[in-house]
């Protein structure tokens, strides 16, 4: 039997990052890898101009908290222009931090809690793990054998990201420590505090040992998650301390799939983050820009969100009046919380339908009669086909276009492709 038809994957990776770029309809998609979501201004800025100046404009915010910018140069007159395009794109996103190492650029796949260590729900600040994970990540040259899918998750104790299925999954319990999750287990493996990298870094290792190199996600293998636990348990971090596997899921996790929405949270220190909805996850370039300019640093979330962290109390209303401004929604009940869709036409010649004119026009209340109503509260994601690409994880309602209109369907599980 064929490895990839096991695995269920008759091609190889074709994950795009900043370098390996993907020819959509509108022309080149890069993506950059965010690890725990975090940019200064001086790197938004550089995004928001390279957006503006080499490709259409628009920032994709994906579900796995990375940025994606469309209609790159994909088919100049000379193969070498599309070459020099993309080596100015990398080489000016490199020059930010934003591209640490060619050779892992599309596995540095790392979420984070965005207001770890700043809330009182916090239990552990997890924002120094993303640091020494990316690094460990980029300095093993094995590590770069992992698929662009691979995800790596560091929940801080709010169980935020627990329904994100990512493949590697660390969940604060206390300050100290907490529990390893593989796969998407309902049980963990017990590790400290610095015991957590090392042992995501281990889980990586026997997946990729256990793979032959050829699956993409730990789903992909059978009984996946179980191999990986028994592998670390007698060879990882963990095994020297004769600890087991934890049984039953902790207490405070959340329960399905989060549904964001505009806010504004009490940080531990007087301080405040404000958490901005980016209507169906597209940033202009000039949006990008105005959260520069009000904010030293901003966090994307895998919720296709955007929070400002650290303001003080007194300038809250300064700042979501320019970035209301802007397009960008800053008050709680809005239409577009929980909103997603995928390119849609033209952009992706694959869709049937504008998915994303028609999911505005329902956002804003002016859709056309034929469009299907669709439940407010909950997670919504709109697809131009059976793909359903960018689909977000756990329980969603998705419309989905097909050759005589929309269908709905809600809740299952759905295949997805990547993380747009």
């Amino acid at each position: 039997m064929d490895i990839a038809d096991f695995y269920g994957h008759v091609r190889p990776d074709a994950c795009p990052g900043a370098l390996q770029v993907h020819t959509a309809a509108d022309g080149a998609l890069a993506r950059i890898r965010i690890p725990g979501g975090a940019l200064s201004a001086t790197q938004l800025r550089e995004v928001a101009a390279c957006s503006a100046e080499l490709g259409s404009g628009v920032i994709e915010l994906t579900s796995r908290a990375n940025l994606q910018l469309r209609g790159l140069p994909s088919t100049p007159a000379a193969p070498s222009e599309t070459e020099a395009e993309t080596g100015a794109f990398a080489a000016r996103i490199a020059a930010v931090g934003l591209l640490p190492s060619e050779t892992h650029e599309r596995v540095r796949n790392i979420l984070a809690s965005p207001l770890a260590g700043r809330v009182d729900a916090s239990l552990m600040d997890v924002r120094p793990l993303v640091n020494a994970l990316d690094r460990g990540l980029c300095a093993s040259p094995e590590l770069a054998g992992l698929s662009g899918r691979f995800l790596f998750a560091l929940d801080d104790g709010t169980g935020d990201l627990l329904s994100i299925g990512a493949d590697v999954t660390f969940l604060a319990t206390s300050p100290s420590g907490g529990l390893l999750h593989l796969g998407g287990a309902t049980a963990g493996i017990p590790v400290l505090a610095d015991e957590v990298v090392p042992s995501m870094l281990a889980a990586a290792s026997a997946f990729l040992e256990l793979s032959g190199g050829t699956a993409w996600r730990v789903s992909d293998l059978p009984d996946g998650p179980a191999l990986l636990a028994s592998r670390l348990l007698h060879g990882g971090p963990a095994a020297s301390k004769g600890e087991g596997v934890s049984s039953g899921r902790p207490s405070h996790e959340t329960a399905g799939s989060r549904v964001p929405d505009a806010r504004v949270v009490p940080q531990r220190d007087g301080r405040v983050a404000l958490e901005v909805v980016v209507p169906l996850g597209r940033l202009s370039a000039d949006q990008a820009m105005a959260l520069a300019d009000v904010a030293g640093e901003v966090r994307v979330t895998p919720w296709r969100t955007a929070v400002l962290p650290d303001l003080r109390p007194e300038d809250v209303e300064r700042v979501a009046g320019e970035l209301t401004r802007v397009g960008l929604v800053t008050g709680p009940g809005t239409a577009w919380a929980g909103l997603s869709a995928c390119t849609g036409r033209p952009g992706c010649a694959k869709s049937l339908a504008d998915v994303q004119g028609d999911a505005r026009r329902w956002a804003t209340g002016t859709r056309e009669p034929s469009t299907p109503a669709v439940p407010d509260g909950v997670l919504v994601h709109w697809a131009g086909c059976e793909r359903r690409c960018g689909r977000p994880k756990g329980e969603v309602v998705d419309v989905v276009a097909t050759l005589t209109g929309y269908r709905i369907g809600h809740g299952g599980k759905t295949e997805t492709r990547g993380d747009m």
